[in-house]
């Protein structure tokens, strides 16, 4: 069976202490097999880890050489020493696979505030190091060292057909709490064996994560972490990617984005549901995704799916406060395929029959339709249970 791993990457993963279980990876390693392309999108959070200031600073470009994440320490508000441990992070990876340090680059996720547990780290990365391989087992192993409070590994691959050949993508990403755009308490990497150039790979990047990872939230909270990178190794031979092939693999990562994107909320701290919001009918793209986000945000509203409510109320009136003008007379909501509400007035509706819809599914649609334009926009929530409470107010004690 052919390996779903683009050509050109090696990927391990291991377990160095960082997290309290022995059996849980917090070691993430990606090397590539030659200088490689690399672009980047990034926490908008003023308040920054070490790893984010450092791939700033090195992405786009065309010589990256490996990835190292660790999970548990998210290496952030760590002063000076948060920044030279870092350094040395990728300086080690950087020995082992005869590169500069330059071409390594480093994510954090955890704890913030404490300092990285360096003898842990320098053995971990040896034995990660040597545990590198190209098939489906090596990619997991490093799915699993990014994770923290995920339930599981966060995955998707695609492939596509570009300029005659079969081009592969593949990707993972972690995050379940402080979830908000723009990004989220998110690490993500995508890797493709198709040939970009830096300034394609961080356009790109940059206009995918607008229609998927920004799109997504639990709990409104932005953290100092979050980082996505793109890796394309070229080893594809697809030569130039160009018109209607670049437009293909758009398309392509868009979805693979999209997949990543949706098992967060997916997996939000103690949610009991996926909320997908669609907004139809607005005046620009602003607008709809400034109602989207005000309804994702709403604790009555989250609340309201988790206990199966059709409270038609809470979100007709998040989207009134979302700060967007529109004909209130024009507004209609739709849950699950039935209609709630239009013309300013509730309409009649069996409760039951809706209730159970949110009940039985794990997804909950939520669809708003305004007469301001034609614009449409979709977004991504978790609900909000006390488990959720339970689990973030217990979360360091």
């Amino acid at each position: 069976m052919t390996s779903p791993i683009p050509a050109g990457f090696r990927l391990g993963g291991f377990h160095c202490g960082l997290k309290r279980n022995p059996n849980k990876e917090d070691l993430s390693l990606i090397v590539c097999d030659e200088d490689t392309v690399a672009a980047g999108v990034y926490t908008t959070n003023l308040v920054v880890a070490a790893p984010v200031v450092w791939d700033r600073e090195r992405t786009p470009s065309d010589k990256i050489r490996a990835v190292i994440t660790n999970s548990g320490n998210a290496n952030a508000c760590t002063g000076e020493q948060g920044v030279k441990d870092n350094a040395e992070m990728a300086s080690i990876v950087a020995k082992m696979a005869g590169v500069s340090a330059d071409q390594v680059l480093t994510m954090s996720t955890g704890i913030i505030g404490h300092h990285l547990p360096m003898e842990k780290i320098r053995a971990g990365l040896d034995e990660v190091f040597q545990r590198l391989g190209t098939d489906e087992s090596h990619f997991d192993a490093a799915a699993r060292g990014i994770m923290t409070t995920d339930k599981g590994k966060k995955i998707a691959s695609r492939e596509c057909e570009v300029n005659g050949k079969t081009v592969k993508l593949i990707g993972m990403c972690k995050g379940a709490g402080m979830i908000a755009p723009n990004m989220a308490t998110m690490l993500s990497v995508v890797l493709t064996d198709a040939e970009l150039t830096p300034d394609q790979a961080k356009s790109l990047l940059t206009s995918v994560t607008n229609d998927t990872f920004n799109c997504i939230t639990v709990d409104g909270h932005r953290s100092t972490n979050d980082t996505l990178l793109l890796l394309a190794s070229g080893k594809a031979g697809t030569g130039k990617v160009e018109g209607a092939a670049l437009d293909s693999l758009r398309s392509e990562l868009r979805q693979l984005c999209e997949d990543l994107a949706k098992q967060i909320p997916a997996d939000g701290e103690g949610s009991t549901h996926l909320i997908e919001i669609n907004i139809e009918g607005c005046a620009s793209r602003e607008d709809a995704a400034r109602i989207a986000k005000t309804v994702a945000d709403s604790a009555l509203v989250k609340t309201a799916i988790t206990g199966g409510d059709p409270n038609w109320g809470r979100i007709v009136s998040a989207a009134g406060y979302s700060g967007v003008s529109f004909d209130p007379m024009g507004m209609q909501l739709i849950v699950n395929g039935h209609l709630l509400y239009q013309q300013g007035t509730p309409v009649k509706f069996d409760e039951k029959t809706v209730s159970q819809s949110i009940k039985d599914s794990f997804e909950t649609d939520i669809t708003l339709r305004f007469t301001e334009g034609d614009t449409k926009f979709r977004y991504w929530s978790s609900d909000l249970t006390v488990e959720y409470v339970r689990f973030n107010s217990e979360y360091r004690t």
